[in-house]
């Protein structure tokens, strides 16, 4: 029987492509705000995926715009009250439920600071969509499985045509129109991983560069919760900077490959992990000819399919994982 997170996992294209329709006067219109303020820095307030949402948006605003972008610490504002300097701020609120008290709370401290407050958010119907300056609706539907997957996704599809607006950069404007076909050939094109490759395994590593590096983090939480695997996500380069001493011992790794600027740097990492012994799995962008900012979208979609599969084939339930709730109330 075809699991809820698949089936969700598996809706997605056609979710993104209303998405995309319906909120590029939006994403226009923000956009020239953003312009306009000519932000100093970008500064994320995000929990769990969202978060992981987030270190894509680092990547994807520093290396298209050129501004730095930093993750809040929520217990900034909710442990120890703390108001920051924001003024010249562009913060983005990341959140599928739209109710957690912790970014509720830091989302408030940065509008009475003066920044320019964007919520991306699934329930438009939610506190943080009512306290945002600007929404951008990621408009998947109500996600049923706990573990998120199309709203991840389309976390990653409006931060990409936000972005590319911001730029003005045609390329990607219209590359990004190419995003739910892509993906349907995505689910549609072969699997990458499967249950034998994770039988008997209770810890692994999932490496990435950049891009790679932000999915990757999202790939490590998958494996916690739908296969309660012990995941750890590593950025490629910093992986040899000491963690690289657990390959002396048998070690897996799930290597993320993107065809992008980062691919021959990564790639001689992955290599040097694997002389050192350890066991590497891959995974690759499929299909191979989109832009390389898109190829992030591809692989978490392959993989969301894949994995919910082999929840299941491992005994576990990727619905319900036990332990976790949809909406994580935190301060």
């Amino acid at each position: 029987m075809t699991s809820i997170m698949a089936t969700e996992a598996a809706s997605t294209a056609d979710l993104l492509a209303q998405q995309l329709r319906l909120n590029q006067n939006t994403c226009e219109r923000i956009a020239q705000r953003i312009q306009q303020l000519n932000p100093s820095v970008v500064y994320i307030v995000a929990r769990g995926s969202s978060d992981h949402a987030g270190v894509f948006a680092k990547y994807l605003i520093e290396v298209e715009l050129g501004i730095p972008v930093v993750a809040a610490a929520p217990s900034v504002v909710t442990v120890f009250h703390k108001q920051l300097k924001l003024n010249n701020a562009l913060v983005i609120g990341i959140s599928q439920s739209g109710r957690s008290p912790d970014i509720l709370q830091h989302m408030q401290m940065a509008k009475e600071a003066g920044a320019l407050c964007i919520g991306l958010v699934n329930d438009e119907t939610s506190p943080l969509a009512n306290l945002v300056d600007e929404l951008i609706p990621l408009r998947v539907e109500q996600e049923l499985a706990v573990a998120a997957t199309k709203s991840y996704l389309a976390c990653l599809s409006a931060l990409l045509q936000l972005v590319a607006f911001s730029k003005k950069d045609r390329a990607l404007i219209a590359a990004i129109q190419g995003i739910p076909d892509a993906l349907k050939r995505a689910v549609n094109g072969p699997k990458q991983l499967n249950a034998d490759m994770f039988k008997g395994c209770d810890k692994c590593i999932v490496l990435g560069r950049g891009f790679g590096y932000a999915i990757a983090k999202e790939v490590a939480l998958k494996l916690k919760e739908v296969c309660a695997i012990q995941a750890e996500a590593f950025s490629s380069a910093e992986f040899v900077h000491g963690p690289v001493a657990l390959a002396q011992k048998p070690l897996k790794v799930l290597s993320l490959g993107l065809f992008d600027e980062s691919q021959a740097t990564h790639q001689q990492q992955v290599d040097d992990v694997t002389e050192r012994g350890a066991h590497v799995l891959n995974m690759k962008v499929f299909p191979d000819n989109v832009h390389p900012r898109l190829g992030a979208l591809m692989v978490m979609q392959r993989f969301y399919l894949d994995i919910a599969d082999i929840s299941v084939q491992l005994g576990c339930n990727p619905d319900t994982p036990q332990g976790l709730n949809k909406v994580t109330m935190t301060v």
